[in-house]
């Protein structure tokens, strides 16, 4: 029997250890789900863009790199071959994102601005990146103190607003015209097709005349910078010195540019602005005819030089005692000056002299002015007498996912165009009825009136967000970055477009194409799969060895309109916050790097070309025209309402 006790002595105990061990386990467990529960990450609120201003401390403008910034802990990832550019304090940023009395529904304009703070600190930023955040700074503190006086002053406000509006046409005054120097003054800038007309006779007293357009400033700058230098030299009584027309810029951080003359003793067939060559092709030919027949007889020579010089003095458009009419107008790409009718010189824009910046015309020197006018300036519209204002504002969203969210790039005086659009293809019942948002994307403007109508507009009609920096054409990228957070993290869509303020868009046409196409790593628009970079530094699209050490670039599409697919668009929002995508200033080229690297990550990409995405033009049966006017857009809106086929005019 005691071998049995000593049996059941010993299940006993292990009954008992069981029992223990048992409860041990099941302590340690509700334990370790207490501890994961209190670190679990509590969901955050959304930050709305009023909390964000009103909640946001200014950066320490004394930090320096990556101290600028407390940023959050994320897992440790393996080392990147590539360092990652560090975050920099940027002057002006903190006053940029310093809390402003606005409210929250003002606020909407600004929904970008906490999304971008990071993005514009990076050291790899683009080269005018800290100068569009200084000047935007300056900007915005003057727009708000213009804001927080119409508010309080209303009625005062008005009064003096509407002294400097928006006018359409400009003329000077005779004491002006008599006087010289400043003649004109352009309260809104410079558009597309403005133009600007001047009547006079050169004197001689000088031997030349210079018209100037100059610049926007602000008041803690020294000087305004020239957007263009006009510089003509009439030829000498002995007819010796030859005529010719100078045409360059100036600015504070860099003086005289790359003076271009005219005639310009070389072949200049190959260089094109907006179609038309450098020079008037007659000055040009009777100059290199001169050059291939020019006598080396040292007797002669006096006699040739008369002959030479005379021969050009034909040709040439201003000539001492002969009245003249010039007008200077507004292209695409540049300036071109034609005189009594002809065509004589263009000139391409360069960075951060653009149209939009021109405030004044400058005239001195040997001229007799008699006449000084500009028109086609660009005007706001009055949204308070606007009938059916209703059907022009930004529909309510209600819906958590977008079918496609289209961010359209315009600069902040281009009003008309904006209107065109809003009366145009923004009224397909695809938009109005929320399923496809359109919102504007626009950098703050150097001119306070027109960041204040701009204002306005944004209000009055909720599709316009406002970016933190000057709207220079190099800083572009950071507009199309803006419209892939704005369509994964504002406005969810499952598909993301980026068009042009000048494009016409078949919404329709666009939607039904993509029901046929891949909803995942999508690229649809024209393609380009077969490009090189400029290396000519004359070119608007040079890119240097640095910036791309590529001889060819990956595919690409069209910059006037391309749509993404939202895994696209989420990658490099995320890419560009975690710093490893690359900054271009080419946008459309820019975006085509990105998806490669999207590709490179291991996901399949679909590049998917369609002619009619016409990026320079418009062809019958097209899904995008480019290049279209307001009146344009207006025209292929109601062929398209009539008809309902898509035929150009």
């Amino acid at each position: 029997m005691k071998p049995l006790r000593s049996t059941f002595g010993l299940f006993k105990m292990k009954k008992w250890y069981g029992g223990v061990l048992i409860l041990v386990l099941a302590i340690v467990m509700v334990f370790s789900y207490s501890l994961r529960e209190t670190q679990r990450p509590q969901p955050k609120k959304k930050q709305s863009a009023y909390d964000f201003f009103n909640n946001h401390p200014p950066i320490d403008s004394h930090r320096k790199g990556n101290d600028s910034f407390k940023l959050p802990k994320v897992e440790a990832k393996k080392p990147s071959l590539i360092q990652k550019p560090k975050l920099i304090n940027v002057e002006g940023l903190d006053e940029l994102y310093a809390p402003r009395n606005v409210s929250e529904q003002e606020s909407n304009v600004l929904l970008l601005w906490p999304h971008l703070h990071l993005l514009l600190s990076r050291s790899d930023a683009l080269p005018e990146t800290g100068q569009g955040i200084k000047e935007a700074a300056i900007a915005w503190k003057e727009l708000l103190a213009l804001i927080e006086e119409e508010k309080t002053t209303k009625l005062s406000n008005n009064i003096r607003l509407k002294e400097k509006n928006c006018p359409f046409s400009v003329s000077s005054p005779d004491n002006a015209l008599f006087s010289g120097g400043n003649i004109l003054e352009l309260p809104c800038g410079l558009v597309e097709d403005s133009s600007i007309t001047l009547i006079g006779t050169p004197n001689g007293s000088y031997r030349s005349f210079e018209i100037d357009l100059v610049g926007s400033n602000f008041s803690e700058e020294p000087k305004p910078p020239i957007v263009l230098h006009y510089n003509v030299s009439v030829a000498g009584d002995n007819m010796t010195e030859e005529p010719f027309i100078a045409q360059n810029t100036w600015t504070n951080e860099l003086g005289w540019g790359k003076e271009e003359k005219c005639p310009s003793h070389v072949s200049s067939n190959n260089l094109k602005v907006d179609g038309l060559g450098l020079c008037n092709e007659q000055l040009v030919r009777s100059t290199m005819e001169e050059n291939q027949n020019v006598s080396v007889s040292s007797g002669d020579a006096s006699t040739n030089a008369s002959q030479e010089s005379s021969h050009a003095s034909a040709n040439f458009p201003f000539v001492e005692g002969n009245p003249f009419t010039a007008t200077l107008w507004v292209g695409l790409e540049g300036f071109h000056m034609t005189v009594n009718g002809r065509h004589e010189t263009s000139f391409a824009y360069r960075e951060k002299l653009e149209p939009w910046s021109v405030s004044g015309v400058k005239v001195v020197g040997g001229l007799d002015l008699l006449s000084a006018f500009a028109k086609g300036l660009p005007v706001p519209e009055d949204h308070d007498l606007i009938d059916n204002s209703k059907i022009l504002k930004a529909p309510v969203i209600t819906r958590k996912r977008l079918v496609m969210l289209v961010g359209v790039f315009s600069t902040g005086n281009n009003f008309e165009r904006r209107m065109a659009l809003r009366r145009s293809w923004m009224q397909f019942e695809a938009v109005r009825s929320g399923d496809v948002a359109v919102r504007f994307f626009i950098g703050l403007n150097k001119n306070l009136q027109v960041n204040f109508e701009l204002w306005k507009e944004a209000q009055a009609y909720g599709d316009i967000q406002f970016m933190p920096f000057v709207d220079y054409y190099s800083l572009i990228s950071l507009k199309t970055i803006a419209i892939c957070i704005m369509g994964t993290k504002i406005l969810p869509a499952k598909y993301i477009m980026k068009t042009d303020d000048d494009a016409f868009v078949r919404i329709d046409e666009v939607l039904s194409s993509l029901k046929e196409k891949p909803s995942n790593g999508l690229l649809y628009g024209l393609i380009e799969f077969d490009s090189s970079p400029h290396r000519e530094k004359d070119s608007k699209w040079y890119i240097s060895d640095e910036e791309w050490p590529h001889s060819s670039y990956p595919p690409w599409a069209h910059g006037p309109g391309y749509i993404l697919s939202r895994d696209v668009a989420k990658f490099i929002v995320q890419g560009h916050k975690e710093r490893e995508l690359k900054l271009f200033k080419l946008e459309d080229v820019a975006m085509g790097i990105w998806i490669e690297e999207f590709k490179r990550s291991g996901r399949e990409v679909h590049y998917i070309t369609d002619d009619r995405f016409y990026n320079a033009g418009c062809e019958s049966n097209y899904i995008l025209a480019h290049y279209q006017g307001p009146r344009m857009v207006l025209c292929l809106w109601e062929k398209l309402q009539k008809e309902h086929q898509a035929y150009c005019y």
